[in-house]
């Protein structure tokens, strides 16, 4: 037996109804920003073509939309309709920001923030990463010795980080820390700016994919943590700075 939606769609008979078909359409959404390529500004498909694409009725569309809007993924402007925003981004920046840097008590919720995700993901790495997926890491990390700028090796440093978090397999999580980008890209080319340090980057990471080849948990959650917090020397050398 089926149970007819607003939208003239069955309902799964599960208990989780409506609620679960939202969800899964977000993912969808999610899933189609990230393998077309779109960025900021891009405009989405309509609501007629998300709904015949992913076979979803116009309301529950609507209210996945309102989700993505929600987040601050998306919004509408007149004339074009949906489009991938970049608020998300700037409203954590604003957050997190401190003046003209960041502060070393919000470095520290950051990297807290970091190091639950990134420590937490490493007994699951362990337990079902393959050497192909360390041999991708060491190749992210040797982008970063050839970045000619600031804001390359910041990119790569990110990619790097991501790429382990992408490892736990959970899209979530992943996405949690994706919202994060520009927060974090920005920690990291404050660190770069203050002095080169791609070296020093490069070597923590190397140590890292070598705990988790060794399948060493507890090595791996030392070396990033104590990583994570490497960078808290160069946001209170900043701080002091200012006046």
């Amino acid at each position: 037996m089926s149970v007819q939606s607003d939208d003239g769609l069955p309902l799964e008979v599960s208990g989780k109804g409506k609620t679960s078909a939202v969800d899964r359409l977000v993912e969808q959404i999610r899933d189609m920003i990230s393998a077309s390529g779109l960025g900021i500004g891009d405009a989405l498909p309509t609501e007629r073509d998300l709904g015949e694409q992913f076979q979803a009725g116009r309301n529950t569309v609507r209210e996945a939309l309102q989700v993505l809007r929600a987040y601050g993924m998306v919004e509408t402007r007149p004339k074009v309709g949906a489009v991938i925003s970049g608020g998300h981004g700037e409203a954590l920046r604003k957050l997190f920001a401190f003046h003209n840097g960041i502060s070393p008590d919000s470095f520290r919720d950051l990297q807290g923030f970091r190091r639950i995700l990134e420590t937490g993901v490493g007994e699951h790495i362990i337990l079902t990463a393959e050497a192909a997926d360390f041999d991708r890491l060491d190749l992210i990390n040797e982008r970063m010795l050839r970045a000619e700028s600031i804001e390359e090796a910041a990119r790569c440093d990110y990619a790097f980080h991501a790429a382990i978090v992408e490892l736990s397999g959970n899209r979530t999580t992943l996405a949690a820390y994706n919202m994060l980008r520009s927060v974090i890209e920005e920690v990291m080319r404050l660190g770069k700016a203050q002095r080169p340090v791609h070296a020093v980057t490069f070597e923590a990471h190397a140590k890292i994919i070598r705990a988790l080849r060794a399948r060493d948990r507890i090595a791996y959650e030392y070396l990033m943590s104590d990583h994570l917090e490497f960078g808290l020397r160069f946001v209170e050398e900043e701080t002091a700075k200012q006046p």
